[in-house]
């Protein structure tokens, strides 16, 4: 299963994401868990210290790396500059599973605590004024275009603010799509712009309420967003200990908090990917990037009789 975490800036996404990645690691469940916002604080929210989380290797870093190796010997692609954050798999490409070892892993991913994590890296000086943040989330776009992950393995990512993501075909990577929501009007507003852009792709949309402190507040969010609301989180001791750096076990959060959380990871096993939409779709955004900025050219790329699916036997290096 593919889960991300969005909504706005500030209502505790990363928080959330931190937690339902440590309920699923401490049920001894394999997670890979990525960070993809601008702010990159999911590795210090799952416990390494701040210097440990600066030293941390990058997707972004690594995007040569990534390219060529997912490129395979696909012979609709000629070399690792020729493809960009949408292309899609074909025969040849490389695959990959999310617990494997393979140079890309090695290079940009650690162990903390049980999960696999990888970061995208943040704006350094060099980016400034001359990159936008996509440059750097599309190695993980590229990665979860060529993963193939089955049952019982959880791939988490931890999604830039707002609706940053339907920058690109990222937001219809994901089997459950949880929006964080803060009993605020600002905060319902992403939610519905978010379920208006999400509307025609058949994105699993769930809203989580967070910083909930009575029946008022569970009460907005109930009119405000109706039968989407999965559950929430209320104010958590065990998340403010965390914040000023005493991290508990997950097992320590309040019973109320982990029934949420439980919640989302039966919402997240009931569901059922359909591989055929999603190569599809990768496709689609592929074609839609190609045609609008990347060269027409890239149309190429697509392999029109390949399908990504389970079935498939990742392809040795």
């Amino acid at each position: 299963m593919k889960i991300a975490f969005v909504g706005k800036g500030g209502s505790g996404k990363t928080t959330l994401s931190s937690l339902f990645v440590a309920y699923l690691a401490d049920a001894g469940l394999p997670v890979l868990a990525i960070d993809a916002d601008i702010n990159q604080h999911l590795a210090v929210a799952l416990g390494a210290t701040e210097e440990e989380a600066l030293a941390w290797p990058t997707l972004g870093d690594n995007m040569t790396l990534i390219k060529d190796y997912l490129r395979g010997d696909n012979p609709r692609i000629p070399d690792a500059a020729s493809m960009i954050k949408t292309t899609p798999p074909g025969r040849g490409s490389r695959l990959v599973r999310p617990f494997e070892d393979n140079p890309v892993f090695s290079a940009c991913f650690r162990q903390l605590d049980g999960v696999r994590l990888g970061v995208t890296g943040q704006f350094d000086e060099d980016d400034l004024g001359v990159k936008c943040y996509h440059s750097k989330v599309g190695a993980a776009e590229l990665l979860l275009n060529h993963m193939v992950d089955v049952d019982g393995e959880y791939v988490v990512m931890d999604m830039t603010a707002g609706a940053d993501a339907f920058a690109s075909g990222l937001f219809t990577r994901f089997d459950v799509t949880f929006l964080v929501c803060e009993p605020t009007v600002r905060s319902v507003g992403v939610y519905r712009q978010y379920a208006d852009y999400a509307r025609d792709f058949g994105v699993r949309l769930v809203v989580v309420g967070n910083k909930v402190t009575d029946a008022e507040d569970v009460e907005f969010l109930q009119e405000q967003v109706g039968g989407a609301l999965l559950g929430w989180m209320s104010a958590s001791r065990h998340v403010r200990a965390a914040e000023r750096g005493a991290a508990r076990p997950i097992a320590e959060l309040e019973p109320r908090n982990l029934e949420t959380l439980s919640s989302m990871r039966a919402t997240v096993d009931a569901e059922q990917r359909d591989w055929a939409r999603y190569q599809r779709q990768a496709v689609e955004f592929h074609l839609r990037n190609a045609r609008a900025w990347a060269g027409a050219d890239l149309v190429s790329q697509v392999d029109p009789e390949f399908v990504l699916s389970p079935q498939l036997a990742v392809q040795s290096s």
